[in-house]
């Protein structure tokens, strides 16, 4: 075959380079930039300076939400509790409710201290020691002028102390100054003040054998539960509460249950003040807790940025007062993150706003006598205060 027929690209670089050297007019010049373009892959033009761009700023605003979705990837879900049954009807005798726990009955109940850290939530404290009050020995309350990031933050409950006199020949009450150490890590903030709420025990007068109730102000037992590990014997040393798990009020109740609150029959040099998991036992349906069920939408905001987890709050529109009264009725996440879930079929399956409930039945009974004063925590109340 003739030689002449064969093709190669070498004769339209010869070409470009003929064309852009020659006519310097502007009718030229889309000549010249068809010249300079030539030979560029578009598709790695389009991979460098728009994909990759593109794709940066979406693992920055959706980082978190990737990190929560793979999750089963990287973490083995924790070691399941050993569920106990709990029984109970007001119409049964203490003594058989015992013995259906496989328990005895004591000769009188134990002594019971509730002991709390507390930040500011006045109506969540109210709710909580009115439940408890007929069978708590000494309500112990510690109360700091700083928050676990560092923000400096009013004394509230010495200010609303007077609301709170029903309590008052029980109370143990301090005050501890925060260390304002700003950008540590929240958790020794934290860590800190659990410290000191150990020895604040120590001087409202607790004794081995008596029943220590460990868990934060929106984490409330119900008052049978407390009744119930007062009165009997051969209980378990700690016991973890299941908790009924609401968000922002008892409208939306969370799938997955509530475990932190914790029951100890107190030792003495052993017994140390915890927020984390100490037994795996946990006793089933023992009250509710309520995570972000303020009044005021300036709670919402002071919480999000005062508490361990204020890394979070990753954008400041997140404390839009406008987002944030969005977020509340429609039952969606205040920092728009996944469900902390350790397999994919769970995160698929809660991802979504949480659905509406509308039973207010079994709730702490404080609220229901007194539903004018605690409307925006019933079903079909999700307007708040701006504050």
């Amino acid at each position: 075959m003739p030689h002449e027929y064969y093709y190669t690209s070498k004769k339209t670089d010869d070409f470009c380079q003929e064309i852009c050297g020659k006519d310097s007019s502007r009718a030229a010049l889309l000549t010249r930039l068809r010249c300079m373009l030539h030979g560029i892959d578009f598709r790695l033009f389009i991979l460098l300076f728009l994909i990759f761009p593109l794709s940066i700023i979406g693992i920055y605003v959706h980082g978190q939400k990737i990190t929560y979705f793979l999750r089963p990837l990287w973490q083995s879900p924790p070691k399941p509790f050993i569920d106990v049954p709990h029984y109970y009807n007001e119409n049964v005798t203490m003594e058989t409710l015992c013995s259906l726990h496989g328990w005895g009955i004591r000769e009188y109940p134990r002594r019971v201290y509730d002991a709390v850290l507390f930040s500011n939530e006045v109506d969540m404290l109210t709710i909580r020691w009115k439940e408890l009050y007929p069978y708590i020995t000494q309500f112990v309350l510690l109360e700091s002028n700083s928050t676990f990031t560092g923000l400096p933050k009013p004394y509230y409950f010495s200010n609303h102390r007077g609301q709170f006199k029903f309590v008052e020949p029980r109370l143990t009450y301090a005050t501890i100054g925060g260390r304002f150490r700003r950008g540590e890590n929240p958790f020794v903030e934290e860590a800190y003040q659990r410290v000191a709420l150990d020895q604040l025990l120590r001087i409202a007068g607790i004794e081995d054998d008596d029943l220590l109730l460990m868990s934060d102000v929106d984490e409330i037992p119900s008052s049978h539960t407390i009744n119930l590990l007062r009165w009997c014997d051969e209980i378990p040393p700690v016991i973890h509460l299941e908790l009924k798990n609401y968000l922002y009020s008892f409208e939306f109740q969370l799938q997955h249950k509530s475990w932190r609150a914790s029951v100890h029959k107190y030792e003495k040099g052993k017994t140390r003040y915890a927020h984390y998991r100490q037994s795996d036992l946990l006793l089933a349906d023992s009250g509710w807790h309520c995570s972000f069920c303020f009044r005021l939408i300036s709670d919402f905001i002071f919480k999000m940025k005062a508490y361990s987890h204020t890394d979070r709050v990753r954008f400041s529109h997140y404390l839009n007062p406008e987002r944030i009264q969005s977020v509340i009725c429609n039952g969606s996440d205040l920092y728009d993150m996944l469900p902390e879930e350790y397999t994919f079929k769970d995160i698929i399956a809660r991802m979504g706003n949480i659905p509406h409930s509308y039973s207010a039945v079994h709730l702490p009974s404080y609220i229901l006598e007194n539903a004018d004063m605690y409307r925006y925590l019933l079903p079909g109340n999700c307007i708040r205060e701006s504050g």
